[in-house]
């Protein structure tokens, strides 16, 4: 198991050899990987891809995938390349999306098609006042030239 996602908080299956898998057929959101170091830190992985499916047996995976020949030049090799799964417990295809956007906001994956921000304007929210409510720890934007939101 791997954990991925903002605080680490989503518990995917795997990572698994691309190649020597057979696909489900279940919904589920994937993660494509490869080992950034395999020599000094083979544990380490680095995400190159998100995406979902309504079904995991037909979204052409492992290599017949629309973006498999990015995945490959990233990792070297199609056999260099990794897959984890998150089977989002009573999930729709709505919840696996938003979940896709998060993991693509957070690792800024190179094979994935659209990129995310997590930054957010204050315009967006407006402003409240509850008794529950206190200041804000993080900033919200991100600096010029950074890829990771400022800390307060």
């Amino acid at each position: 198991m791997i954990r991925l996602g903002s605080l680490a908080g989503y518990p995917f299956e795997g990572p698994r050899v691309l190649g020597g898998w057979t696909p489900p057929e279940r919904p589920a959101v994937y993660a494509i990987l490869y080992r950034a170091d395999p020599v000094g830190k083979p544990h380490d992985f680095a995400v190159i891809d998100v995406d979902e499916a309504d079904d995991l047996s037909t979204a052409r995976l492992p290599f017949g995938h629309p973006r498999a020949r990015c995945w490959e030049r990233r990792a070297g090799d199609k056999w260099g390349l990794h897959i984890c799964t998150y089977e989002v417990p009573g999930g729709t295809a709505a919840h696996r999306q938003q979940i896709v956007k998060e993991l693509i906001a957070v690792y800024q994956p190179g094979c994935a098609p659209e990129q995310y921000d997590l930054a957010w304007e204050d315009e967006w929210i407006g402003s409240y006042e509850a008794p529950t409510t206190g200041p804000l720890t993080t900033s919200r934007k991100r600096p010029e030239g950074t890829g990771t939101p400022e800390r307060s």
